[in-house]
């Protein structure tokens, strides 16, 4: 199969030196890459910038803003039998970005966000994409609520929630510990392991999931 990962934070500028971002590392999604190639599919990957190196034998397209990601998505999205968005795409980005470095001048500074574009939002309504849709949900209260309602209003066929209020988990760190949240309500609590590990366990299960799918028509 052909599938499509993003990765990684975006960064938003502000001016030419400073950027709007967050502590993503690009550590699960480049997890999910590898795994997926390991079994055999082909992989696109779209990440943000990080400082990790890309596994051998994907397709790397590296990006920089939530609006370039956009556009490699897609770009890219056609063909594709599963798509999984474990980037953490900038909510908001600064509505003008300013020509010359901001001196440091008065107390206060105030900046005018504008949202960025929905990336997980479009690919059902705007790309017309039809195949398995995986989406993630980092959040630090109510995971399972929060995860669902994603779910629906992205029109995903699984959501990988955690928590990354807890610490030594998520963002920065090298092991994860997820729920799997599914359309019919179910969820799935996956024990806390290395990213690698969960890596090639959400795969099986995408994987098997397509398979199912495929199978019943």
């Amino acid at each position: 199969m052909r599938l499509l990962i993003t990765a990684g934070p975006t960064r938003e500028p502000i001016d030419p030196v400073r950027f709007l971002s967050n502590r993503s590392s690009g550590r699960m999604g480049y997890a999910l890459a590898e795994a997926a190639h390991a079994a055999g599919h082909e992989v696109l990957l779209i990440s943000g910038p990080v400082t990790i190196s890309p596994p051998s034998g994907v397709q790397l397209i590296r990006v920089e803003t939530a609006r370039e990601m956009y556009d490699a998505v897609r770009t890219h999205l056609s063909g594709c039998h599963a798509a999984i968005f474990s980037a953490a795409v900038a909510d908001y980005r600064p509505a003008q970005v300013v020509a010359q470095k901001i001196k440091k001048s008065a107390d206060t500074l105030t900046l005018q966000l504008e949202r960025t574009e929905d990336i997980l939002g479009s690919v059902r309504s705007q790309f017309a994409f039809t195949g398995y849709l995986v989406g993630f949900a980092a959040e630090t209260e109510n995971l399972i609520a929060h995860a669902q309602d994603k779910l629906l209003r992205k029109g995903c066929d699984l959501i990988i929630a955690n928590d990354v209020s807890q610490s030594g988990i998520g963002f920065d760190s090298p092991e994860n510990e997820v729920t799997l949240c599914f359309p019919d309500g179910q969820t799935t609590a996956l024990p806390r392991q290395s990213k690698t590990a969960l890596a090639r366990e959400l795969i099986q299960t995408i994987t098997s999931a397509i398979q199912h799918r495929a199978s019943s028509i």
